[in-house]
């Protein structure tokens, strides 16, 4: 969970779960972070990803669960998070 309170820009995002079973196993750089989406960069371009639709991990950490981090980025990185 401690990935959850640092920036995510500039590291590898890998999409594990989605309402979209195309996303699965999508990896990138993540080169943007709003409240709703994130802007992942790979060997196809540009990939915008909605945060409330996809389970994903970053640099192969724990699974983080996208609508649990639906905020504004400045936010998340100050919020307690309560540990199951």
């Amino acid at each position: 969970m401690e990935h959850w309170h640092t920036s995510w820009l500039s590291r590898r995002l890998t999409v594990v779960s989605s309402t979209d079973p195309t996303l699965v196993g999508r990896t990138g750089i993540v080169v943007d972070e709003s409240r709703n989406m994130i802007t992942i960069s790979d060997e196809e371009g540009s990939s915008l990803l909605a945060k409330n639709t996809i389970e994903f991990t970053i640099d192969d950490s724990d699974t983080v669960v996208g609508n649990m981090v639906c905020q504004r980025p400045e936010d998340r990185v100050q919020k307690n998070y309560r540990r199951d």
